[in-house]
């Protein structure tokens, strides 16, 4: 049985750890009410823009709308793209965005397929190249940025199109978590290359375009896989604040119970020590 000196540093060293993860309770909880807005205010826009392009497709002559947008007749060659966080500490949200990414690729891998990776964050990066460090094609670091800047969006979208202009991939996948609410985040799989592919919903609006609508999707492209890169990113880090919330929620009880479990030892083994002392005591003014 451990003695009353390690009990009492064990206690004190469970409550530090209280403190901390409380405190990081308390900021992810700050954190997440702005993650949960900007989250929230960007759906409407990014869907909408969509809906826009796909209204634009339907649109064009048959064989005339590029192939970024309604796709080519090769799937052979796949991009996952991986959104994660760049720091741990928020239970299994990093690990349940890898496991959604690790199935897809197997799965692709099975039927034939390439697949290549481009992971955002570290966390998935570690994860992910455990199993597929081959496939490993890009990385993106957003540890030096407190909120998710729009501007990277835009630099891994024109990247991604770059590439798919190059020919490298046929079909690119976006994976990231939807929050849903502090207790549940819903890993997604999107398809962002082609944006719409064959059967992409349409508002069933009519338009006309100026100057035409080649010349509007050169423009609107770009603009809309940053959209939906810029939209994932969001709900990954509302997401992640959520998560980190409910995790450190659920440590701040567990090192209570601790802290209590520990205490009840310590009083027993410090009366059991007060009783024998008293035992020795009296044994002793007997013998006298």
């Amino acid at each position: 049985m451990a003695s009353l000196k390690d009990l009492k540093i064990r206690i004190e060293s469970v409550k530090s750890t209280r403190k901390i993860t409380k405190a990081m309770q308390m900021v992810a909880a700050a954190k997440l009410r702005r993650a949960q807005e900007a989250a929230e205010n960007a759906r409407p826009y990014s869907e909408r823009l969509r809906t826009l392009m796909s209204d634009l497709a339907a649109s064009m002559q048959d064989g005339t709308a590029p192939p970024a947008l309604v796709g080519t007749e090769r799937e052979s060659v796949h991009l996952l793209i991986a959104a994660t966080a760049e720091r741990g500490l928020c239970g299994g949200f990093n690990t349940s965005i890898a496991r959604l990414v690790r199935h897809r690729a197997s799965a692709l891998l099975a039927d034939g397929g390439t697949v290549k990776i481009l992971t955002i964050g570290k966390k998935g990066r570690e994860q992910l190249k455990r199993d597929f460090a081959s496939a490993m094609i890009g990385h993106v670091d957003l540890s030096a940025h407190r909120r998710v800047p729009y501007s990277a969006a835009m630099d891994i979208a024109q990247d991604v199109l770059r590439r798919f202009a190059d020919d490298e991939f046929d079909t690119a996948r976006i994976f990231y978590s939807r929050f849903q609410s502090v207790i549940t985040q819903e890993p997604t799989e999107r398809l962002l290359v082609p944006m719409i592919g064959e059967t992409g919903e349409t508002s069933g609006t009519r338009h006309e375009y100026e100057p035409d609508e080649g010349a509007i999707l050169d423009e609107l492209m770009p603009l809309a896989v940053a959209s939906q890169i810029f939209s994932a990113l969001l709900e990954n880090a509302a997401s992640e604040q959520g998560a980190r919330m409910s995790a450190m929620d659920n440590a701040t009880r567990n090192a209570g119970e601790m802290i209590d479990k520990l205490t009840i030892v310590y009083n027993r083994s410090r009366q059991a020590a007060i009783t024998e002392e008293l035992i020795e005591i009296i044994s002793g003014a007997e013998a006298l």
